[in-house]
């Protein structure tokens, strides 16, 4: 296609205030709201449940190969589990991450790579941070520096790629995935012009779909660049994730956080797409 496609959303969860790291699992959504500090889940009936109220913001999420969920802690820097026994530390991190972890993706063994902002968007001038491997028994490495916002991120379906959004390098990173863990042979997979790419999803063609908080849109993106889908939001965009009973509802997480900061509003918009989902998160 030649230029684009425009699509619309309708509004499907309303009453959040910043939801991020969205997730399709148990055929449920799952996302935290950072700022009420919520770990939730919505059914496709709309049947809403807070999984867990955390001391500080949760923000990605992930699996374990027996089904315990892993959350990000972003102020105190650290991976959380949360499981019978309650939310327990799998690795602090506050050593080896510039500012404050982000997003996050763990692949089928358990392994978390986990993002970080950097710097202090309101005072500091940009720094570069790091993609922190954690394995499931807690030990924590620097696998990737010298990146610009490290964010969403997935991982392809045959396990062999991990595809990183630069917020602030306006592009997408991809890297190999080593037997190990490791992460080598980095290069550009997608150059985004002026976009600031935030949470990410792969569709079984190789697009990715972007949270681009700021334009107000979700986008579609082939690898080189080529936008194929652009999706108009309520607000601003933060994250996205293609599930539903045969993953082709796009969910996209938004809030009215960029704009206005004394009565904030997110919501969950939805909408339909061609292609399913695949690969991880």
């Amino acid at each position: 296609m030649s230029n684009p496609e425009f699509l619309g959303t309708e509004i499907f969860l309303e009453g959040l205030k910043f939801p991020e790291g969205l997730r399709w699992h148990d055929e449920k959504l799952w996302f935290s709201d950072m700022l009420t500090r919520k770990v939730m889940t919505v059914d496709l009936q709309r049947n809403v449940e807070t999984i867990i109220k955390m001391d500080d913001s949760p923000s990605g999420l992930g699996w374990l190969p027996d089904d315990t969920l892993l959350i990000v802690s972003t102020v105190d820097e650290r991976l959380m589990r949360l499981g019978p026994d309650g939310l327990k530390e799998v690795a602090d991190l506050s050593s080896l991450a510039t500012y404050r972890c982000n997003d996050m993706v763990v692949d089928k063994k358990g392994r978390a790579y986990v993002g970080n902002c950097g710097f202090d968007f309101q005072t500091e001038q940009l720094k570069p941070a790091e993609i922190i491997l954690v394995t499931p028994e807690g030990k924590a490495q620097i696998v990737a520096e010298n990146l610009a916002f490290p964010n969403g991120t997935i991982i392809t379906p045959d396990d062999k790629t991990l595809i990183v959004a630069e917020t602030f390098g306006s592009k997408l990173t991809a890297f190999d995935i080593l037997k190990d863990g490791l992460l080598e042979e980095r290069r550009i997979w997608a150059n985004l012009n002026s976009m600031n790419p935030d949470g990410i999803c792969l569709d079984a063609e190789g697009g990715i779909w972007i949270a681009s908080p700021g334009s107000g849109k979700v986008f579609r993106v082939l690898e080189g660049g080529k936008v194929t889908h652009e999706i108009k939001v309520s607000s601003q965009a933060y994250a996205c994730m293609l599930g539903g009973i045969d993953r082709c509802s796009l969910f996209i997480a938004t809030s009215t956080a960029l704009d206005q900061t004394d009565r904030i509003e997110g919501r969950i918009e939805i909408t339909s797409v061609e292609i399913p989902g695949a690969g991880l998160p």
